[in-house]
């Protein structure tokens, strides 16, 4: 049996979303050429056929249920594809536009994303892009969220799409302080009898794993003072001279280009650890998540190439 609103489903999702965007039934009235009484309608008609309250409604002002948000997120995609579709169809390119929500892991943001944002934003003005940071993997459905940039050794099975960007590795460093104070290490051994500032979290496992490249790997256990789940943390420590640490090259490169850290058993390093944009499950991308991925692939995959390589330069 057909429910209600089979023919104007996608009209009711999208006033439903232009009242939540404007912030007001009137605003999105406005938008849509239509009354507020008709908006309305819409909603109420959209709610019924759900069987569930998506908006809890005042005199002063609209707030989405949980059913709502989650509901509202689905409606983007829903209408994305289908505006994506109809522009194949028509054989027109349709351009990037709307909002793309972009997640990233704190440090790779700042290092690699932070410099490209400004010029993305200038070359697709239609599209605007609402970024946040985790050490995560996200739950990309219930967040909304478009496309994240994670780093990991090895990604869990699960229902997210991975495209693998390039990779990168940790070096073990410390600062000209330390070593002088200490002594530097010349096994990774000799790491034992250090102390260790570690970086753990979902991505980064507490052992040191470590590879001299030539097929000698070995795993420690380091002790510390330290444990910290985002780089920036352990990097601040180790540059005051507190100890050894193992971090991404991307966030200690430009202090050992410096002078302010060292590093130490130049020949070690992690194995490669896997950079990779994870997407919904969905069978094609849309426009702005599309645009997006190139302008990655396009910038950053080139410099992780060049930030890797200058490391692998140091221990020839």
């Amino acid at each position: 049996m057909r429910k209600a609103l089979d023919g104007g489903l996608l009209h009711a999702m999208r006033a439903f979303l232009r009242v939540i965007d404007s912030g007001s039934f009137t605003a999105a009235a406005e938008q849509m050429d239509l009354t507020t009484a008709q908006i309305s309608r819409l909603v109420t008609e959209l709610e019924n056929r759900l069987g569930a309250k998506l908006l809890q409604r005042s005199t002063r002002q609209r707030v989405l249920t949980d059913v709502g948000a989650d509901y509202a997120e689905r409606c983007r995609e829903v209408i994305a594809l289908v505006d994506e579709a109809e522009a194949h169809a028509s054989g027109t390119n349709m351009s990037p536009q709307g909002r793309l929500r972009v997640q990233c892991m704190v440090n790779f943001g700042q290092h690699y994303v932070a410099p490209m944002m400004a010029d993305f934003c200038a070359s697709y003005p239609q599209l605007s892009v609402e970024y946040s940071t985790s050490q995560y993997v996200p739950d990309l459905l219930a967040r909304g969220v478009d496309v994240s940039l994670y780093l990991a050794e090895s990604l869990a099975d699960s229902g997210i799409v991975a495209r693998r960007l390039g990779t990168t590795f940790s070096i073990l460093c410390a600062s000209p302080d330390y070593i002088k104070r200490h002594g530097e290490p010349h096994t990774p051994d000799d790491l034992n009898q250090h102390t260790a500032l570690r970086l753990v979290n979902p991505s980064i496992r507490p052992e040191w794993n470590l590879t001299d490249g030539n097929g000698t790997t070995q795993q420690l256990s380091p002790r510390g003072k330290l444990i910290a789940d985002t780089p920036d943390m352990v990097l601040d420590v180790a540059l005051r001279g507190a100890g050894i640490t193992l971090l991404p090259l991307f966030t200690v490169i430009d202090d050992v280009r410096a002078g302010r850290l060292k590093r130490v058993l130049p020949t070690w390093r992690s194995p490669d650890i896997g950079i990779y944009a994870l997407l919904p499950s969905r069978h094609y991308l849309n426009a702005k998540t599309r645009a997006w991925l190139e302008w990655v692939e396009q910038r950053i995959t080139p410099q992780l190439k060049a930030d890797a390589n200058y490391f692998s330069q140091k221990t020839r």
